[in-house]
């Protein structure tokens, strides 16, 4: 097995089958390299792979590889050979013995030996510190920067490598992308032990491969929490978009046990946005991801629990309790729960474009798309804010980009500077009285049926990049039969409950509902998922904020 010095420095790796020699390289080295580099032994040369394996996958760098020539099962050539395919920046070194030269200087050839060295190296003063002095200083002028810990094997076109970048991104993970059909991406493969038939492979910080993770997995596996900390809570508020982090903001530093509960990332829609230009306090804009994320510290800060990864399912009054279950058959208790859960995009109906999804089709800004969208014709779907902010961002990078409107005109729905920007922006085309009628490509978009409903007529466009944004619909499904909604599925709170000036039916308090209380006492909702909702960041943020304020005037008379 191999054995080493400390955690965290680049790596020298000596490898020799005689334990004494393997001792005296290493202790040689320790002596000279010690304090700046990890010594690395190993006394064969599958070990020493094993080993160096496990080093690609943790994203440890290694400087320099010593191997003895005479190893048994594998000798010194056979071993560096096969360590160029795991590191094939690392400099190589022979030891030899005097009549083993010729072999030495063959290797030069066959695995682009750096040097090779003759035994005994005795004094290593003037054997063998010079020599790899030479060869750690020209290691250190290429590029070898570490790399984040977190690293993502995939395929351009794999919707669940798309999913997965997007999830990590979201949650601010640092992670860094492989491509599966490129040499690092395959190398990192080999040392997971997988073929590439299944991606992603997601390697962890500990070195762990993850083989298609599902979310609660990988979020569990990089650090994310998922799991509640206690049973029993003053505030759950499901969704952790602006509304949500609004709310358990306010909810925790104001001395509520909270915790908020999100399925996939914090943000919401707003997190996806590229940027937000109307928002108070940012008259220079501020990215969705940079707002949200300042205010998951915020939340953080106050003493807020933040779960990721956890889908609720149900929801339940069990005497003051209220009761919130998960995908997983466990659940947690509060006295109040907010619902925040927004909305999601609405899917294209056109025929492909399910199948397609994640594979050239996209649903959102999908950011982690935009730098392979250099230089590429690119088309999105609406005509509303969100479609603007995401022409403006991809315009950056692609050659051009194409808004696919089905109405008349952006005036109708799109603020007026957006649509002043988008008319200054050469290599963006705004395509009124258009729709998507078909997406079509083997294995990824290649290319999309346009259509002019009034004229009805046809045109088949190439095309590998599609977003589409369609407007919202509610994430309210699992809230069937137990709060009131209208009839597109938004939840009904205070006054619309009341229209007719009576409470709703099951209604058991003397009191008319809150404001933004449901037709459960003590379950209030916030943000876009609620009926009549202003759609906006600030707003939902002013919801969130509402909703632990009319939370506190319910706990106080409950």
């Amino acid at each position: 097995m191999a054995q080493a010095d400390g955690a965290t420095r680049t790596v020298i790796m000596t490898v020799d089958d005689d334990p004494g020699v393997s001792r005296a390289v290493a202790r040689d080295l320790r002596r000279r390299y010690g304090a700046s580099y990890r010594i690395v032994r190993a006394e064969s040369g599958e070990s020493a792979l094993q080993a160096l394996r496990e080093l690609k996958l943790r994203g440890d760098l290694v400087a320099v590889i010593l191997a003895d020539y005479r190893m048994p099962q594998m000798n010194g050539i056979e071993f560096l050979e096969q360590a160029l395919d795991v590191y094939p920046g690392a400099r190589r070194v022979l030891l030899t013995a005097y009549a083993d030269t010729n072999a030495a200087i063959d290797a030069i050839n066959v695995v682009d030996l750096d040097h090779y060295l003759l035994k005994p190296w005795d004094p290593p003063e003037e054997k063998l510190y010079p020599v790899l002095d030479d060869l750690l200083q020209a290691w250190r002028a290429g590029d070898h920067r570490p790399v984040p810990s977190t690293k993502v094997v995939g395929h351009r076109w794999s919707a669940r490598s798309s999913e997965v970048r997007e999830f990590l991104a979201r949650n601010q993970v640092p992670y860094r992308w492989y491509s599966s059909d490129e040499p690092e991406g395959r190398r990192l493969l080999s040392a997971a032990g997988q073929d590439g038939e299944r991606l992603p492979v997601v390697i962890t910080p500990d070195g762990t491969p993850l083989v298609e993770p599902g979310a609660t997995e990988l979020a569990a596996r990089v650090g994310l929490a998922t799991t509640p900390a206690a049973d029993f809570y003053d505030l759950v508020v499901i969704g952790g978009g602006p509304a949500g982090l609004g709310a358990a903001v306010y909810g925790a530093s104001e001395g509520l046990r909270t915790v908020l509960v999100e399925r996939s990332a914090t943000g919401g829609q707003a997190g996806q946005s590229s940027r937000i230009e109307n928002y108070l306090g940012f008259p220079d804009g501020v990215s969705g991801g940079q707002l949200t994320e300042r205010a998951r510290r915020q939340a953080a800060k106050f003493g807020a629990e933040i779960l990721t990864a956890r889908e609720v399912t149900g929801l339940e009054a069990s005497g003051a309790a209220r009761i919130v279950r998960f995908s997983d058959g466990s659940a947690i208790a509060a006295h109040s729960v907010i619902l925040a859960t927004g909305v999601s995009y609405r899917q294209l109906a056109a025929p492909g474009t399910e199948d397609l999804t994640g594979c050239g089709v996209f649903y959102g800004s999908a950011l982690t798309e935009a730098a392979a969208c250099q230089d590429h014709d690119v088309y999105i779907v609406g005509g509303a804010n969100s479609a603007g902010q995401a022409a403006m961002y991809l315009s950056r990078g692609a050659k051009s980009v194409t808004l696919l409107v089905r109405g008349d005109s952006l005036a109708a729905s799109m603020s007026h500077y957006l649509i002043q920007q988008i008319e200054q922006k050469p290599n963006i085309r705004v395509r009124c009285g258009t729709v998507v009628e078909g997406a079509h490509g083997g294995g990824h978009l290649e290319r999309l049926t346009l259509r002019d409903p009034a004229s009805g007529e046809s045109e088949l466009v190439d095309a590998q990049w599609l977003f589409v944004f369609i407007g919202a619909a509610p994430r309210t499904e699992w809230l069937d039969g137990t709060v009131l909604r209208d009839e597109r599925g938004f939840i009904l709170a205070g006054p619309d409950l009341t229209s007719d000036g009576r409470p709703p039916a099951g209604w058991e308090l003397d009191r008319p509902p809150y404001h933004l209380e449901t037709s459960v006492p003590g379950v209030f909702v916030a943000g876009d998922a609620r009926a009549r909702s202003a759609k906006r960041v600030a707003s939902a943020v002013g919801e969130g904020a509402m909703a632990v304020m009319l939370v506190h005037r319910y706990l106080e008379q409950s």
